[in-house]
Formats: C-alpha cells, structure tokens, sequence
C-alpha cells in the first residue's frame, strides 16, 4: 500500500519535517528528469536518514504572471501530488503564488522560508531556478549562502535522451505536433486528462458514438485529433478502452476545446463523475467533414485502429 503524503499549504511545517531534504520546482508532468532527481533525493534519505520535501507552487508563476497562458499544464495538481506519493515523498507544501509572495526578496526567501520556516539541510534545484522579486535570485545566491544558512544546494544534470535535455517545455512541444509516442516515453507512462464529465450537446450520441465530454481547463492543448485512449473512473480499477476526439469539432462548427471519449463495451450514467483518459496512440489529425455522413464513415475507420492499438 502507497503511504499517505503530508499536505501543507503554508511553510509551517511539524517540528518533524524541518531540516529535510526539500526539492524546489513546478514539477510539471514528473518526467523521466524529474524521476532521476527523485531517485537522487532517495539515496540522500537513505543515507542521511531525512525526510524528502518538495516546495511547489499554485499557479505556476509562469501562469500567475502573464494570464494569457491558459492551456500549458502537463497534469493537474491532483496527479502531481499522486505522483510525487509513489516516489516516496515525505511531504509536500504548496504555496500560493499570488502579488504578496511574488514580492518577496531573494535574501527574505533564503532566510525567513528556507532557513527559518523549512531548515533545509539539502535543497535541489534546477541550474535555471529563480525566486525572488522580480526574479532576482538565481543559484549563485543559494550557493554563496550556503555555509551561513547550514544547508547544500544539489544541482543534478540534466537528463539528455539523444542529446536533447528532457524538460516539461519539450513535452508540452512534441503534445502540441502530435508526437504522442515520444511523450508516454518522456514521462514513462501515458500522458493523461482528468475532469468531471459534463453533459454536452449529445451530439455523438445523435450520430451513434455517444461521448464522455470533459472540459480541458488547463492542460496543455495537444494536437487537436483523434486519439486511441483508455479510461478509468475515479475510485474503480475497470479500465475501459476507447477512442477520443480533442479539440474544436469543425464539422459541428464548435468553437470551445473538449476532450469527447467513446467508450467501447460501456453503458452507464457518468455524468459528474470524475474520469482520468490515457492518451495510448495519436490516429489522426482534426479535420472539417462536408457532411456527418463522411464524418461518422471516417469514425468507423478510426475506430478499427483504436481497438488494434494496446
């Protein structure tokens, strides 16, 4: 059974998980990168005996500070926080990233959170890290600090995979041009959406492929298509194959993103119900049908490459 992880929202913290080992990031997508620095910070634990923290934040800055972004997550914190579970994190604090801690100085950072509030013994960041107004603190300063504030800055490699460094901004790139394979391999699982399931305008159902409708939000937009994919319901271990459409359904004129997934061999109601779909192979681009009848001939075509694919 999978421990429980320690959820904190603010940086006080039980007496009993300062002076951790704390790793500082986004941690978008927990790819094959950020495994290798989890496994790294594992074999500090083990040797150390300390406990493994992760600082984290909501919004990511990024979104926080330019609000045109809105499609760009790899996976919702939900999922973040699962997976940071199963690689044996002990805790995890998720700040609010809003004006007032944005405003925080480099040297308030160093000092009042990771000194005073966490007292960090070892802190892992990317070589890239800034924190502080106006994103004035970058690792030289943690490094220079380290011998007052009694901690040590671990700055792992980068991991390359044929010479190309392996970073959440590559993922979200290869989603957006369709590569899905190189995806699932990156992140070394498939790349999923969870949402609730909304109802829609039956427009499936009118055809005869009835959809489970779940709105994106903030996920990365990948490239609008057809996918062969495989579901499960939040709180049920049936998984239940199917084929998806992501994005605009030009033949029905739509104008709102939405992720619609048949479910093969399935009945029931599931409306509201939370629903996580595993992307498993990228079928086709999205394209504009003259009419529904081309549309659902070209469905059935699609449907024959979902059920081969594993």
């Amino acid at each position: 059974m999978v421990k429980k992880i320690k959820l904190y929202d603010n940086f006080n913290i039980r007496t009993q998980h300062k002076s951790s080992i704390i790793l500082i990031g986004n941690f978008d997508g927990l790819h094959l990168g950020h495994q290798k620095l989890f496994l790294q910070a594992n074999k500090f634990k083990k040797k150390y005996s300390l406990k493994v923290g992760v600082l984290t934040f909501e919004p990511m800055p990024k979104m926080y500070f330019d609000k045109n972004i809105k499609n760009f997550r790899i996976s919702n914190q939900k999922q973040k926080i699962d997976l940071l579970n199963k690689m044996n994190v002990d805790f995890v604090v998720t700040k609010k990233f809003d004006k007032n801690f944005s405003k925080i100085t480099s040297m308030g950072f160093i000092e009042n959170i990771l000194k005073k509030k966490l007292n960090a013994k070892f802190i892992f960041v990317s070589n890239n890290f800034r924190f502080g107004n106006k994103r004035e603190g970058d690792v030289k300063q943690l490094i220079k600090y380290e011998k007052k504030y009694n901690y040590k800055i671990i700055k792992p490699n980068p991991l390359l995979i044929k010479r190309k460094i392996i970073s959440s901004t590559l993922i979200r790139n290869y989603l957006q041009i369709g590569k899905l394979k190189e995806v699932n391999k990156l992140l070394n699982r498939n790349w999923s959406i969870e949402g609730k399931v909304q109802k829609g305008k039956q427009l499936g159902k009118k055809i005869g492929f009835p959809t489970a409708n779940i709105d994106i939000k903030n996920y990365v937009l990948a490239c609008p298509g057809v996918y062969a994919v495989k579901a499960k319901l939040t709180n049920s271990s049936k998984i239940i194959k199917g084929i998806a459409n992501l994005g605009y359904r030009p033949t029905f004129n739509g104008k709102k993103i939405l992720l619609e997934t048949h479910l093969f061999n399935f009945s029931g109601n599931i409306y509201n119900k939370d629903l996580t779909v595993e992307f498993l192979k990228f079928i086709r681009k999205e394209k504009k049908f003259k009419n529904i009848n081309k549309l659902r001939k070209q469905i059935r075509i699609d449907l024959l490459t979902a059920k081969k694919t594993k």
